[in-house]
């Protein structure tokens, strides 16, 4: 798997799932640009990853996303691989969700990843290659109690990921989706005890996922071993989605 000197662009660098990307990228000596939102966990990262250049982007800012790949592109003199991992949640039952929280979630975790694709694919058509992974969700493949707007987020970045991938495979560029299930990261870690038994009871594999788990799948889509896989989701899980019998988040 040769990543070496390959330009990296990873958003959501901040938490668990961002964290093993960026880990994973480096050991494999890749060129990375990593964006966050939380001033003190990218101060962090920049201690850790002194070679790694940290941005500070706000993904809601959709006017600024075209002139933000722009500087990324210029910084790493290229951009082959786009990981988009940034996303959030704001659950609540359907009939409590509010239109702002509805609209909230689609512009950060939909609207945003499809434009940094947009912008970031006029880039490297320059070059006829370029890799990209978007990360989405169990939940947009099943629905989920309480994650009305999360769930919606994420299956429609499965969907425009089918249909980048189907316009430019052509330009040698692939477009495909990693899609975890429960991963332990601080989000995880904050579910009651006892809901989280229950959980990893039905659970195939009787754990949470890693990191490392995600981020394995990313390298290998975004390496060369990968060059005729396009248009797909690849399931990170632990047999989850096949044998799903999901328990709501309680409210």
């Amino acid at each position: 798997m040769n990543l070496k000197n390959k330009k990296v662009l990873i958003t959501g660098a901040t938490g668990g799932i961002g964290n093993s990307l960026i880990e994973k990228f480096n050991n494999l000596g890749s060129l990375i640009i990593a964006t966050g939102t939380n001033e003190e966990k990218l101060n962090n990262l920049k201690e850790k990853y002194p070679n790694i250049n940290i941005e500070k982007f706000k993904l809601e800012e959709h006017n600024k996303i075209e002139k933000f790949i722009d500087t990324i592109y210029t910084k790493l003199n290229g951009l082959d691989i786009l990981v988009n991992n940034a996303g959030i949640t704001l659950d609540n039952l359907s009939i409590r969700l509010t239109e702002e929280n509805w609209q909230k979630v689609l512009d950060i975790n939909l609207t945003s990843s499809f434009l940094m694709c947009k912008f970031a694919i006029k880039k490297m058509l320059k070059n006829k290659f370029g890799k990209i992974i978007n990360i989405t969700s169990i939940v947009g493949h099943t629905g989920n109690v309480g994650q009305a707007n999360y769930a919606a987020s994420k299956a429609g970045i499965i969907a425009f990921s089918k249909s980048l991938a189907l316009e430019y495979a052509k330009k040698n560029i692939n477009v495909n989706c990693v899609s975890p299930g429960f991963i332990k990261t601080d989000m995880t870690d904050k579910i009651n005890e006892d809901f989280k038994k229950v959980l990893i009871s039905k659970i195939p594999a009787g754990s949470l996922g890693s990191g490392e788990d995600v981020s394995n799948c990313v390298a290998f889509l975004a390496s060369d071993m990968a060059n005729y896989i396009n248009g797909e989701t690849l399931h990170v899980n632990g047999g989850m989605y096949m044998s799903w019998q999901f328990y709501p988040i309680i409210y």
